[in-house]
């Protein structure tokens, strides 16, 4: 019988059926492994105390602190009306604050034989308020004086250990299970071949193990960090590394556009140049496009910066060299936008083989799964037969029954909206692999593009076409400043009255059956504006239409309209029918409607740095100049407020986009925050860490291409199997 390898031997095992059940339900650990990298947060160090004035409301802490005095009161209650009920209030020092401790009832016994003035111990418990001071209520506590062989044994470190802990279970019975599985981690595999280990001075596996859970100088906790953010890196970076050299294996037709054809045509139809940045992305991607393997190319570009056009012609000269391009969108009504924008951009080239149609001229179909039975019959017809030069889609292209002539060229908008599966059927619907082109608007850091997207060669559009206007944002208090609201509606009325359109963005729809549990989840006690729930589409459009501003038209737009319904709405707010369009995060990408200048977010603190930087990039698409107005009820010193100050200060995309990584902790980045899983990323900071990103992706580039199979590092494809479990892979693969 085999024996399990110590660090895969599960910490039932080891730890005990309670614990290992906490451990694996709230911390997702399950093995010896998990166990040992789920690394301290921070160290407190013995002579200093944590600074009680630092402490964050509703976060579970550790603190250690001394107790400066203990009082029992007695008091009389529902359940002990004869005065029998009991409170012990303790109140812990560390010279920079104080902070109250409260036990009640029968658990008020053992503290009040233990915490005697004097005695310091660690308490772990969730920050309150009560009567505006900060409190814990029953934290549980570990006295620091004991002088068992246990206490000292688990404390004997200068630097005690903080984990990342949780309501079931304190940082120091993490600790405590650490210590116990810690001789386990000399048998740890080292990942990172060993020349490059040498030369770059990083210390072993085990030893790092050892020295992250048992420092002993804040130098060995130093080393320790310094080699395990180098795994994550490396291990990471060779994964994408292996992907780029299979997919640089696979064959695929080169697409060179013909000098006399479709995309020389539709070039002399434009009114306008090309912008530097455009015409410098489309050299590159035609060089792609020229060679006998697949392009794999994300087209990130700012809100605006004409990535549309440049995927455009990168169609055309597919369409041109004999094969047909296919565009995903995410959404029908993106789908809708594209697909009006690209024939209108055509003009009678988007009449291949029809009456008026040009010579050089193709079909462009759009497939959506609203369709009519008959016009879909006929998009899935001219798909097939090789008529229809380009399509325009949303999943349904994906579907069993969609069949292409000659597959040459995959352009998906809004990349991370689309999962795996639909990227590899689409690329399975090609006599070979087709080219890949990704677009995103949400400009991505670049240390984040080597690692989320680091099997993706990147192009970056970042110059505004000529004639855009600039677009001012301003923040808009509502509750400090209620008249400021009030000039919000004045400013819209404008706007109209001068033949323009707004946009009113609104965080929810309205329809939806009130949640109870939602509503509970609180972030903190002092934000009343998070009591109430978001503002709704429908209730909006409603208010405005009988109240500021009676007497414009007002239509809602939302996701859960029926898809020709909203084409309706989109299409008569793009004609200048309607003034006021009150919608949700649909309008989010894409919608162009170049009348519109004015945009109004309500709730604005609800939305994501990004995504209000995306939904502005909706007005000022015209000559007019474009005006975005944040309206918050959070109070001034709030997060939140300094978060939209931030995005009204600047229009650049890739700052505001640092900012919003900054903020939601890098470890999200991989995904990991939305599945619920813990992030793959524990010790590296992708902003923080981009030279090591940067020189891992050589490292790991070097060592790919001279042994594809890593057949003679054995650690290394241990380490990848671990991090490409399926939920990982599949992460990657979206990437």
């Amino acid at each position: 019988m085999d024996l399990v390898p110590a660090l895969e031997e599960p910490l039932k095992k080891v730890l005990g059926p309670a614990t290992a059940k906490v451990m694996a339900e709230h911390l997702g650990l399950h093995t010896v492994g998990d166990l040992l990298h789920h690394y301290p947060r921070r160290y407190e160090e013995r002579g200093q105390l944590t600074h009680l004035a630092d402490l964050p409301m509703d976060e579970h802490v550790t603190v250690v602190a001394q107790v400066a005095d203990a009082r029992l009161h007695t008091f009389a209650s529902a359940k002990a009306p004869r005065g029998k009920g009991q409170r012990l209030e303790v109140t812990i020092t560390d010279g920079s604050g104080r902070l109250q401790l409260v036990f009640f009832g029968n658990g008020v016994h053992k503290p009040h034989k233990e915490l005697l003035p004097g005695t310091r111990a660690m308490f772990a418990g969730k920050v309150s308020v009560f009567n505006r001071r900060l409190q814990l209520a029953h934290p549980a506590y570990e006295l620091l004086q004991g002088d068992t062989e246990e206490t000292v044994e688990s404390w004997a470190g200068a630097l005690i250990p903080l984990y990342p802990a949780t309501a079931k279970l304190e940082s120091w019975k993490i600790g405590k299970a650490v210590q116990t599985v810690l001789p386990s981690a000399q048998e740890a595999v080292d990942p990172l071949p060993g020349s490059l280990r040498a030369g770059r001075g990083l210390v072993t596996l085990p030893e790092a193990l050892l020295k992250i859970h048992r420092p002993h100088t804040k130098a060995d906790i130093a080393d320790a960090r310094a080699r395990l953010k180098w795994d994550e890196a490396f291990v990471l970076q060779v994964a994408l590394a292996r992907r780029r050299h299979a997919d640089a294996q696979l064959p695929a037709a080169p697409r060179r556009p013909r000098p006399d054809g479709l995309l020389a045509a539709f070039d002399d139809r434009l009114p306008f140049t090309l912008t530097e940045g455009q015409q410098k992305v489309s050299r590159e991607i035609f060089a792609d496009l020229a060679t006998e393997h697949p392009m794999h190319r994300l087209l990130q570009g700012e809100v605006g910066s004409g990535k549309t056009l440049v995927a455009l012609r990168a169609m055309l000269a597919v369409v041109d060299a004999g094969g047909q391009a296919a565009m995903l969108a995410p959404t029908e009504v993106l789908a809708q936008q594209h697909h009006r924008s690209v024939t209108e951009m055509m003009g009678e080239l988007a009449e291949g083989g029809m009456l008026g149609g040009s010579e050089h001229g193709t079909k462009v179909v759009l497939l959506t799964g609203s369709m009519g039975a008959a016009a879909r019959r006929q998009a899935l017809l001219d798909l097939a037969t090789g008529e229809a030069g380009v399509v325009i889609g949303t999943h349904a292209l994906i579907e069993d029954k969609v069949q292409f002539h000659d597959l040459g060229l995959v352009v998906v908008d809004e990349q991370h909206r689309f999962g795996v599966e639909q990227r590899d059927a689409l690329r399975g619907k090609g006599k070979q692999p087709p080219h890949l082109l990704v677009m995103t608007a949400t400009p991505i850091p670049r240390t984040v593009a080597m690692t989320v997207f680091g099997d993706l060669e990147t192009s970056v559009l970042d110059q505004l076409p000529a004639g855009r206007s600039p677009i001012a944002s301003h923040v808009v208090p509502a509750a400090d400043k209620p008249h400021f609201l009030a000039r919000t509606w004045e400013r819209v009325r404008e706007e109209v009255a001068q033949g323009h359109q707004a946009y009113v963005v609104c965080p929810r729809i309205g329809d939806e059956e009130d949640d109870p549990k939602k509503g509970a989840a609180k972030k903190t006690p002092e934000d009343e504006a998070e009591k109430r729930p978001p503002l709704a589409v429908l209730d909006m459009a409603e208010q405005l239409a009988k109240g500021p501003l009676q007497g414009l038209t007002v239509e809602v737009l939302h996701g859960r309209m029926q898809p020709d319904d909203k084409d309706a709405v989109m299409r008569r707010f793009a004609a200048g029918e309607t003034g006021v369009l009150v919608a949700t995060t649909v309008i989010e990408v894409g919608v162009n409607v170049p009348h519109a200048t004015v945009m109004v977010i309500m709730d604005a603190d609800r939305f994501g740095v990004s995504q209000l930087h995306q939904l502005r990039g909706r007005v000022g698409r015209g000559s007019a100049p474009g005006l975005c107005l944040l309206v918050t009820e959070m109070p001034e010193a709030s997060a939140a407020r300094r978060r939209l100050d931030a995005v009204a200060s600047t229009l650049d995309g890739f700052e505001l986009s640092r900012l919003d990584l900054e903020q939601r902790r890098e470890g999200d980045v991989l995904g990991q925050a939305q599945s619920g899983a813990r992030s793959s990323l524990r010790v590296l900071a992708v902003i923080d860490d981009e030279e090591i990103i940067a020189e891992a992706r050589e490292e790991a580039a070097a060592v790919v291409a001279a042994d594809p199979q890593l057949e003679h590092l054995p650690g290394l494809r241990t380490a990848l199997d671990a991090l490409l479990d399926e939920e990982r892979e599949q992460y990657l693969e979206k990437g």
